[in-house]
Formats: structure tokens, C-alpha cells, sequence
């Protein structure tokens, strides 16, 4: 029997719509699995924010979250979403409520209906008596301006109150549970509780997401293993507070490609903290990357290239690696509307002859650079065959010239056929 090529499980979540104008964000079900970022700037700076959701969609972001903690970051969201407006930035924006979203999503109603979306953390909602008003306040303003929740858990705002009534539960078990499993219980109970008493105030369930956040990559594919075979809530997946640099990306990738593999997950956002001045659209690049490598996504043409070894000490290859990598990265916010399908164009940049050849032969464009003591040529393979081969001082342009001329000539004037991942109507 031949092999069988691994695919996801199909998800099986209900889905949701985000709207902004005529812009329709769909999630969960059968939509693709959504990039979501958030921006680090005081909500206030009107300018300031709405340049970086500006950088933040260009680099691939379809939803973007806002912080909206006081009165002035309220009053400056309807006009962060003017600026867009003028920019021509149509991405939906999502407001993140913690402690007084209840008064601020009463009190300016303008913020409320700016907003795509709303993210509630049921911990952070208050306590005791006032827990279910001021949750119920937020569920209203919800239904009233016709706009979809994130009911967003975090452990590290967990719901005290509920955490210590399972704690006691647990110690009345005739073998109590470890610690960690009744807080995964806990993390599962407050969004699942939350979404069904959103319900029953007469919320949609397709306009409920649910996420149950953790930091550590083993806690977090335990919990959204359990959160998905309790409910049909389209799932928002990241790891909260990933951490910086190779750290935090790594982890992302590994906790969310076991469960995307496994259908799980309908929203994504890696929590990356940036390294000092490193852009804020990093987070955006490593979650679209992660949907890349699992076949899940196109968001930008690939490029294959080897590691180097004793072969290729010429660094020339490497250097052409990150050229056509940026160029072809930096053309996209263009190309995705000039070049329909473009990114699912695979380019091969290879140092010497041993895989050279043949993985360039695999990718529709692909170059083959000389290694030590091979002769200083280049064969230039298209579409599986040897189209030329370069020589010389310039081979580096020359193949972005290459690289060009077959975007245009394949992409230029085509047609999309298939049901578009953002709906306009």
C-alpha cells in the first residue's frame, strides 16, 4: 500500500464572522485558520497605533487587537479607526477589555461599535456579586452593537474564586487530582461556563470564540485537547507570554502545530516578546510561517535553501538566500492583489552541486550556486527543467530578474477560481 501523505483532521467547530464594513472575516468551520496580532502602543497615541495595525495587516495580520483600558483609550478607538479607514487598512479591529470593560463599552458607545470584536476575560470581569452584572453588561453591549466575544481564560488571571471551589472538590476526591489537572479543569470550566451563561442571555453561540491561554507548551496542548472535545466554539490558540527571541518561537511552533495537526484551532497569534528594535510584525511572520510549514496556508512564496557544509564556504549563496527571501516577502502587499496565487510559488536557493540540482528541479523556480572547486556556473532550473545557466559578477540580480519575469508571466492576468479567504460584499 502506498504511503499516506499526513494531512490535518478537519476541524469541527461552528463558525463565527468578524465584521468591519464590507469586510467579513469568517472563523472556524471550514474557513482557514486565521493570523492574529496585537499592538504594543498606548491606545491613546491615535497616530502611533494606527501606523502599527497599518504595518501589522500589511505583514499578514487579518485581525488585530487594541488595548482599551481607560476612558481616553475608549474615546481614541473610533478614531485609530478612521485613520485606517483613510489608509485604506480594512482590517477588523478587536477591543481587549480587562477590569472596567463593563463602563467602557457602556459609556462609549462610539469605542463599542468601532470595535469587530471583544475580548472578555472572565477573570478579570470582577468579583462576587458584581461578576455576573458586570459580564452581563459586556454581553449586552455585544448583542446590542451585533458583535462577536473572545471569551479569552488566562492562567494567570484565572477566576480565584472558581479555582478554590475545585480545589476544595478535589480535596473531597477519594483520590485527589494533582494540582496542575484541576487548573486545566478550571481554565476549561470558566470558558465553557462563560459562553453558556453568554447563551442564555440570548447571545448567538456562532458569535462565541473561546481561547484558554497557558505558557507552557505541554500544559497548552493538554487543555485544548479537552476544550475541544467538550465544545464546538471556534478556538483561538497561542501560548501567553511565549516569551523573546528563538525562545519564544519555538515554543509557539511547537505547541501549535500538534494541535493544528490535529484540527484544532481556528484563530492563531504567537505572543512573542521583541527583542530590542525588532519589529513588532515578527509575531505576524512566525504564525503565518507556522501555517506554511504545515501546509495549512500561502501567505508568501517559499524558498528552499541548504545549511551549507565544507562544500559551500562561499557565503554567496547564503547572501542570495535573504535577498530573494526579503524581496519576494517585501513585494507581497502588492502581489496579493497584482499576482493571485503567487503565494504558493516555491523558489530553491541551493549552495553546491550534491542537492542543488535536484531540489531546484522540485520547486517551480530554482537556482543551483557553485561550491568549492566546482565550476563558477549556475544552472537555473523552471518548472522542473534547466532553463540556463548564469555566470559571472551578477548572478544574484540576474536571478531576481528571473524570479520576476516568472511571477509576471504565471501570475500576471489569472483568474482566481476558488472561494476567496475574505469575502467582500
Amino acid at each position: 500500500m502506498p504511503i499516506e501523505t499526513a494531512t490535518p483532521i478537519a476541524r469541527r467547530t461552528r463558525q463565527a464572522r468578524v465584521v468591519w464594513g464590507s469586510r467579513i472575516v469568517t472563523v472556524g468551520g471550514d474557513a482557514p485558520v486565521r493570523v492574529q496580532s496585537m499592538t504594543n502602543t498606548d491606545t491613546v497615541d491615535v497616530i502611533g497605533t494606527a501606523i502599527q495595525v497599518k504595518e501589522l495587516a500589511l505583514a499578514g495580520s487579518e485581525m488585530v487587537r487594541l488595548t482599551v483600558n481607560t476612558p481616553e483609550a475608549a474615546q481614541a478607538v473610533p478614531h485609530v479607526r478612521e485613520q485606517l479607514d483613510r489608509m485604506g487598512i480594512d482590517v477588523p479591529l478587536i477591543g481587549d477589555f480587562h477590569y472596567n470593560g463593563h463602563r467602557l463599552l457602556t459609556d462609549f458607545p462610539a469605542c463599542a461599535q468601532a470595535l469587530s470584536k471583544y475580548r472578555i476575560n472572565p477573570g478579570n470581569v470582577g468579583k462576587g456579586d458584581k461578576r455576573d452584572k458586570q459580564f452581563g453588561l459586556m454581553i449586552e453591549a455585544a448583542m446590542r452593537w451585533d458583535k462577536p466575544i473572545r471569551i479569552g481564560v488566562n492562567w494567570g488571571s484565572l477566576d480565584q474564586d472558581l479555582l478554590a471551589g475545585l480545589m476544595d472538590e478535589n480535596s473531597r476526591r477519594p483520590v485527589p487530582w494533582d494540582a496542575k489537572p484541576v487548573m486545566y479543569e478550571a481554565l476549561i470550566t470558566s470558558a465553557i461556563e462563560s459562553a453558556r451563561r453568554a447563551s442564555e442571555m440570548g447571545m448567538s453561540q456562532n458569535q462565541i470564540i473561546l481561547s484558554c491561554k497557558v505558557s507552557g507548551v505541554r500544559d497548552l496542548i493538554a487543555v485544548y485537547r479537552e476544550l475541544a472535545r467538550r465544545c464546538d466554539y471556534p478556538l483561538h490558540l497561542g501560548l501567553t507570554e511565549a516569551g523573546m527571541g528563538t525562545k519564544g518561537t519555538v515554543a509557539s511552533a511547537a505547541a501549535l502545530s500538534v494541535l493544528l495537526q490535529e484540527g484544532i484551532g481556528d484563530t492563531i497569534r504567537v505572543s512573542l516578546t521583541p527583542q530590542p528594535g525588532e519589529a513588532r510584525t515578527q509575531e505576524v511572520v512566525i504564525a503565518s510561517e507556522i501555517l506554511q510549514a504545515l501546509e495549512l496556508r500561502s501567505f508568501v512564496p517559499s524558498v528552499t535553501a541548504c545549511p551549507g557544509c565544507g562544500r559551500t564556504t562561499s557565503t554567496t549563496f547564503q547572501e542570495l538566500t535573504k535577498q530573494i527571501e526579503d524581496f519576494l516577502r517585501a513585494q507581497m502587499p502588492v502581489w496579493r492583489e497584482k499576482y493571485p496565487g503567487v503565494e504558493k510559488l516555491k523558489v530553491a536557493v541551493m549552495g553546491c552541486i550534491v542537492n542543488g540540482p535536484g531540489e531546484s528541479k522540485h520547486a517551480d523556480i530554482g537556482i543551483s550556486l557553485p561550491g568549492t572547486g566546482e565550476a563558477p556556473a549556475a544552472p537555473v532550473f523552471i518548472d522542473g527543467e534547466k532553463h540556463l545557466t548564469l555566470r559571472g559578477e551578477n548572478i544574484a540580480q540576474e536571478f531576481q530578474s528571473i524570479v520576476e519575469n516568472y511571477i509576471e508571466k504565471r501570475f500576471g492576468n489569472r483568474v482566481v477560481t476558488e472561494a476567496p479567504d475574505v469575502i467582500h460584499e
